[in-house]
């Protein structure tokens, strides 16, 4: 039997662990295998006090128990999470941070409710322009005093989005310790740091958040330090990976399949395209999945290898607005948002080769 696992990525001073790429084509991860990052290690939470309040700009504060939580209207999503430092460790020049290479990424049905069923019993302050969530997990890091909790933040308007939840469900199972029990928000289509874990407070005010995790992490960087001209990161961006041929891998003459994943944040994937001689041509592939909102969509690709050689394959997704992959994203200094085309080079090796 296959030992199929995550990929570990770092184990201190947090876990980091990869969905490995290389087993077989799902369009919903299992549990198991879904992916994690984490910035500090996992807090221990007691269900029997857990709560969850929201706070500040609101008619009433409200804090609602776990059990409050379930007994609300249940809805389901299906969305694809991605780190944005997913494939940082592709980009040519170098970049600082966890090095992923393909697998910050993964799928599922999150079930939960609404966060706007939430706020709307607490009465957002027509004022407020911003929702703070704050994570039980906390740690130390290299340049504050202190213990730091994990703290994000998303525009009213995000927040309020019908499609913004408090999941309580992945894949039809309580959240595990490792994926944010009792309760992670999921923001569709935009990178997973949005989707703070092990949420236990909700604040509502009207001043950006200037916390560690919004305005030193997960900005996009230019040049070192110069956060006076750094930008937040955009939602998510139309991305493809190849996940089979791999790197290097050896081939036989004839008919392979090149198969992968292409996502588009809260857009759509229209189109994947594969090329087998490193970027010349173009031929489409088979998209496999429907479109389901906020969710990739698995590709596979029929490639007829007629000469033994090396190859450099290549796959480009486009979204419904007629974005493309670029043949190289633009490099910044913490290596975030990463969608180059991807290419790998493989090599078709020559039936009954006999060594003279």
């Amino acid at each position: 039997m296959r030992d199929i696992h995550l990929v570990p990525v770092s184990y201190f001073p947090s876990e980091n662990l990869e969905f490995p790429m290389v087993a077989k084509l799902q369009t919903i991860t299992p549990n198991q295998l879904f992916y994690v990052r984490n910035h500090f290690e996992y807090p221990t939470i007691d269900i029997n006090t857990w709560y969850l309040s929201i706070e500040e700009l609101v008619d009433q504060p409200i804090k609602f128990t776990y059990a409050d939580l379930k007994s609300m209207n249940k809805v389901t999503l299906s969305a694809t999470l991605e780190c944005a430092g997913n494939k940082r460790s592709l980009f040519e020049r170098k970049a600082q941070g966890n090095q992923f290479k393909l697998g910050a990424i993964s799928n599922a049905i999150w079930g939960g409710v609404r966060l706007k069923d939430v706020l709307d019993q607490a009465g957002v302050s027509p004022s407020a322009t911003e929702i703070v969530f704050e994570g039980l997990d906390y740690g130390h890091r290299n340049d504050m005093d202190g213990q730091v909790f994990f703290k994000r933040s998303l525009p009213v308007a995000k927040a309020l989005h019908p499609d913004t939840l408090l999941a309580y469900e992945m894949n039809g199972e309580p959240l595990s310790d490792k994926h944010g029990f009792p309760i992670r928000l999921i923001v569709p289509g935009w990178y997973a740091v949005a989707s703070v874990k092990w949420l236990h407070r909700i604040r509502v005010v009207d001043q950006p958040l200037k916390g560690p995790f919004q305005s030193i992490d997960y900005v996009i960087l230019k040049k070192a330090n110069d956060y006076k001209h750094a930008l937040p990161l955009s939602p998510v961006l139309i991305n493809s990976t190849i996940a089979s041929p791999t790197e290097e891998e050896e081939l036989a003459v004839g008919t392979n399949v090149v198969q992968g994943y292409a996502w588009a944040g809260e857009h759509s994937v229209t189109k994947v395209e594969i090329s087998t001689d490193g970027g010349a041509l173009w031929t489409e592939a088979n998209i496999l999945d429907p479109d389901v909102p906020y969710s990739w969509r698995r590709w596979s690709f029929a490639w007829d290898a007629q000469k033994p050689g090396q190859y450099t394959i290549m796959s480009k997704a486009t979204n419904d607005h007629g974005e493309v992959q670029p043949l190289k994203a633009e490099w910044n200094v913490k290596g975030y948002q990463n969608n180059s085309i991807h290419a790998v080079n493989a090599h078709v090796t020559a039936p009954n080769l006999v060594i003279q």
